[in-house]
């Protein structure tokens, strides 16, 4: 089985001079299929002292944005974004990586006993002194076989342990209404992670702008707080349950599903 991959700047003539080629490689791992599903990953490969982002940048970074919308044989893909490091970054913290990063996807294609037409477009931040956007066409044929890869197994083993793994207890959020938007607080039970906690605040919808949260510890419980502004920049309804939380500590994170009125 052959595999293709392509990697192009898609960028203006001066964006794509101002990441030089020797910064950052993309690549498609092509993985192995299990029973129903596919397990490939993205590679990121970053020069040293480069650093690109996790799915939550923080307040200083670039969101990444991956779009598949070209592959064939694909009913869905999940990506398992491995424990990211926080950055302190013109006094503010960006979350990310740096080295390489291998970032799994477990794929559920049409057809199992057929090969994957995988095509997209990657579009990151790289960062030194100065943050740059990183856009790339990506394509590979996955094969309807393979061996397993252990670099794709570690770095699905590197991500967040459940509420559950970390002894999490009750989860508590409060909501008050600012200007234009929602201030929320949370209350979350969990023994300290390490000496320095920081706490993100996701949504499922992406449109909401959310400041990083100030976070402070009572005992056993580790409050946060963030701001959370909507395009209509105004107050709205807010389901506690689809708020997601992760903890993140020293190459440890804790990944915790949902809150509830507090």
């Amino acid at each position: 089985m052959k595999m293709f991959l392509v990697l192009l700047l898609t960028a203006s003539p001066a964006l794509a001079q101002s990441v030089p080629s020797d910064v950052v490689s993309v690549r498609l791992l092509p993985g192995w299929r299990a029973g129903s599903l596919h397990y490939a990953a993205l590679e990121v490969d970053l020069a040293p002292g480069w650093h690109t982002y996790w799915r939550v940048p923080g307040e200083a970074g670039i969101p990444p944005h991956l779009t598949w919308n070209s592959s064939s044989n694909v009913k869905s893909i999940g990506i398992s974004w491995p424990v990211p490091e926080l950055f302190d970054q013109n006094g503010m913290t960006s979350i990310g990586y740096t080295g390489t990063l291998v970032l799994p996807m477990v794929l559920r294609p049409e057809d199992p006993n057929a090969p994957i037409h995988l095509e997209g477009q990657i579009e990151i931040g790289v960062c030194k002194d100065v943050c740059t956007p990183f856009v790339a066409d990506v394509w590979a044929d996955l094969p309807d076989a393979g061996a397993p890869d252990p670099r794709i197994s570690a770095a699905d083993k590197n991500k967040p342990i459940s509420a559950a793994a970390a002894g999490v207890g009750a989860v508590t959020c409060s909501a008050e209404p600012i200007a234009d938007g929602l201030r929320v607080s949370t209350r979350i039970t969990v023994a300290p992670q390490g000496a320095r906690e920081h706490v993100v605040m996701e949504l499922v919808d992406k449109t909401v702008w959310i400041s990083d949260a100030t976070v402070s510890r009572e005992g056993d419980e580790l409050l946060a707080t963030a701001d959370m502004v909507p395009p209509s920049a105004a107050p709205f309804a807010l389901d506690r349950s689809t708020i997601r939380l992760t903890v993140l500590t020293g190459g440890r994170a804790v990944d915790i599903e949902g809150c509830t009125g507090g």
